[in-house]
Formats: C-alpha cells, structure tokens, sequence
C-alpha cells in the first residue's frame, strides 16, 4: 500500500524542486504539480512529487492519525493478506 502523507517544505530549489521535512528525514522532491508553494507551507507527497497543499491544521491532524495508527499497532490491520 502506498500513501500520500503531509510534509512541510523547507527549501526552495531551482527547476520546480523543494526540500521538505518527513518526520525529521529530510527529502528532495518535485513541485511540479502544485503552485504556489513557500518554505513553511505543507503540500501531501506521493513517491518524490508534491500532489497539492493543504493547511497546518490538516496536515497536523494527518500526522496525528498516522501517529495514532502506528503506536496502536492498527497499520498492520488496515492492509490487505
């Protein structure tokens, strides 16, 4: 299963590139698809590309889910086999 989970960016690059912030790892990807984006803004990443941006409240609210879901052991729960 693959998912698409907030992340805030904190560098611009040239050519549509950004670094963000995944949970203290640190990771280049592409801007491409969404405009608009400043450093301290949070976009949702899907395999090395910003799909869109969304709120501090959405994107806090986002992690806390997954967060919630890990400590709970329910990951392993929600995926198929």
């Amino acid at each position: 299963m693959c998912l698409a989970i907030p992340a805030q960016v904190v560098e611009l690059r040239d050519g549509e590139m950004a670094v963000v912030d995944l949970a203290g790892v640190r990771k280049e990807i592409s801007l491409a698809l969404v405009e608009d984006v400043a450093p301290g803004d949070y976009v949702i990443v899907h395999v090395g590309y910003a799909l869109n941006k969304l709120d501090a409240d959405e994107a806090a609210r986002t992690l806390a889910l997954f967060a919630q879901l890990e400590a709970g052991g329910e990951m392993g729960e929600m995926l198929p086999g």
